[in-house]
């Protein structure tokens, strides 16, 4: 219904700015056909003849255009040669006044709006794989669009900057995202979209506005209400509105940093695993950061500082509060009521403090902080916040040891839970479990992979994604995860891939073991290379592998071969 809507506006609006070249045409053309038909004409004997009305309109047809054919079907009359130079000006005026219409007509913004409607409803409808909306296109749509191209995972992008969606059209990605210059907040986008579409997986708001992200949520939910929804916001009073609509993801880049910094102190070694997990620049597997757990010092009481604020104090550190607008938190910390800079760095005692937070939603003001800090304590832990992704090269050349910019941070965790929601179970499940099993399973890890970017993807054991392991598992024989994994060209080792975890229904197995019997519609989350996954997925999909995998004898395929085996057995002297 939506996209005939949008075929009928673009029909009306080229109707309503051709109707007038057309009308004109038409006059234009009867008065010239009709009038040449009534003038008579003259035979070869010198009789009067009239030219038919057929004649007559191949005549003013090819005349019109300036084309000349000659005079037919007779030589034509004085009368008929003055009619004809009429019928050129005319024709050749009416068409100049249309196809100007046309020029004017594909320069109207209303059409290109209503056709680039059309036209994206239409790319939307053929996605035949899962997708996923998002709705906002600046730094962490880009990073997010980014995350699910390396992926292969389809995107659909709104955003109401047309520049944002001229920028998606130059963008490499391995997958095609259709974009679309609208309004995420109005219903009949979000159905142009595919909000309807069963394999639209989950929309996700990103628009720096959080009134218009509340409002997308809502008219979201209204149009389907079991739709997954993943929304940024760090306001109390829009997380709460958003918690009302039930099946809703929040996601607030402020308190995620704090947790990851918490973990970072009481678990470096999982915080390692899971920075190394969403491709944190510059770290390595195996090489934790430590985060001393002294004196603190946090520039800026704001979103960030806040959230900051509460992790110290629950692992124990009573920070000082640099705030010119702050006059009383929760706890006992001191507060130092002025901006930040030399004098009240020195006034909060970062002679001997372990570390400093410049969390200020001002880069310059932050940038200028470090620059204090390094002058006063030059081996000193700076945490760092980063507002704008265009200032990135000011704050690499801080060599601050975190920083914190919520664009990333938002896009990884919002990529955490398309790629699979076990990601993040799994972490928990680790984090339960402590640091020796977490070290157990770096160590392993980096047996299989060595020094390679550990990548993430998952693996549904169904027919359109493992078609030989489904028809093995039918055909009632038993499938090892040990089997799956080994390596085609050395039975002996593995591949280098690792099973983080299988969803079976509402069972989750974390760390499987390679005696883990699969089973139809399992869910796995693996961790390992590229070359293991692209080799995991012919293993899954081709019959003949999997079988030598499993009994180690590389069968013959094809009729000839299978013929010449079978002779070949049955000629066999008999023991």
């Amino acid at each position: 219904m939506a996209t005939t809507s949008e075929l009928d506006r673009v029909s009306m609006v080229m109707l309503r700015y051709m109707r007038g070249p057309i009308f004109a045409l038409i006059v234009v053309y009867a008065i010239g056909i009709i009038v040449m038909a009534l003038i008579p004409g003259q035979d070869a004997d010198g009789n009067p003849e009239y030219m038919s009305l057929f004649h007559a309109f191949y005549f003013f047809t090819y005349t019109a255009t300036t084309t000349g054919f000659g005079e037919i079907p007779t030589e034509f009359t004085d009368a008929q040669r003055l009619w004809a130079i009429v019928c050129i000006y005319m024709g050749v005026i009416a068409w100049l006044y249309a196809i100007g219409s046309i020029f004017r007509l594909v320069q109207n913004p209303h059409f290109l709006l209503a056709l680039n409607e059309h036209r994206f409803a239409g790319s939307v409808r053929r996605i035949r794989e899962p997708f996923f909306i998002i709705c906002g296109f600046g730094d962490t749509g880009s990073l997010l669009a980014r995350g699910l191209s390396d992926n292969w995972l389809r995107g659909v992008i709104m955003d109401t900057d047309p520049e944002r969606i001229k920028a998606l059209k130059l963008r490499d990605y391995h997958v095609d995202m259709p974009g679309l210059c609208a309004d995420p907040a109005v219903p009949k986008h979000l159905v142009d979209a595919g909000v309807h579409m069963p394999n639209c997986k989950a929309l996700v708001i990103l628009t720096v506005n959080e009134e218009v992200n509340a409002r997308i949520a809502t008219m979201t939910r209204l149009l389907n209400p079991e739709l997954h929804l993943l929304c940024r916001s760090s306001s109390r009073h829009h997380i709460e509105q958003l918690q009302s609509l039930g099946k809703v993801t929040i996601i607030n880049p402020f308190e995620i940093f704090a947790q990851l910094l918490s973990m970072a102190i009481t678990a470096p070694r999982l915080h390692n695993l899971n920075a190394c997990l969403v491709h944190s620049p510059g770290v390595r597997l195996g090489q934790p950061i430590k985060v001393p757990t002294g004196d603190w010092i946090i520039c800026g009481y704001g979103r960030m500082g806040r959230w900051m604020y509460r992790h110290f104090v629950q692992n124990g550190i009573s920070p000082v509060i640099i705030d010119p607008n702050v006059r009383k938190v929760e706890g006992a910390a001191r507060i130092i009521n002025e901006h930040a800079n030399p004098d009240t760095l020195l006034a909060a005692g970062i002679d001997h403090a372990a570390g400093v937070v410049a969390g200020t939603d001002s880069d310059h003001v932050n940038l200028s902080i470090l620059m204090s800090v390094h002058r006063l304590k030059p081996d000193a832990f700076t945490i760092v916040r980063q507002n704008s992704h265009e200032n990135q090269i000011a704050f690499d050349a801080t060599n601050a040891n975190l920083v914190l910019q919520s664009s990333l941070t938002t896009a990884r965790r919002v990529l955490k839970h398309l790629i699979s929601p076990q990601v993040q179970i799994f972490i928990e499940y680790l984090r339960e479990q402590g640091e020796d099993i977490c070290e157990q399973t770096v160590d392993r890890l980096k047996t299989l992979i060595g020094d390679c970017q550990p990548q993430l993807w998952r693996v549904c054991l169904r027919q359109s994604e493992a078609e030989a392991v489904i028809e093995h598992l039918q055909q009632g024989l038993a499938l090892s995860l040990g089997e799956l994994r080994r390596d085609p060209h050395d039975l002996e080792n593995t591949l280098p891939c690792m099973p983080l975890s299988i969803a079976r229904g509402e069972q989750r197995i974390m760390l499987p073991a390679d005696s883990e019997l699969l089973q139809a519609g399992d869910e796995l989350l693996f961790c390992g290379t590229e070359g293991g996954e692209r080799m995991l997925s012919s293993t899954m999909n081709n019959p003949y592998t999997l079988d030598y995998l499993i009994t180690g004898e590389d069968k013959p395929r094809g009729y000839v071969f299978k013929w010449l085996a079978e002779r070949k057995q049955a000629s066999a002297p008999s023991s």
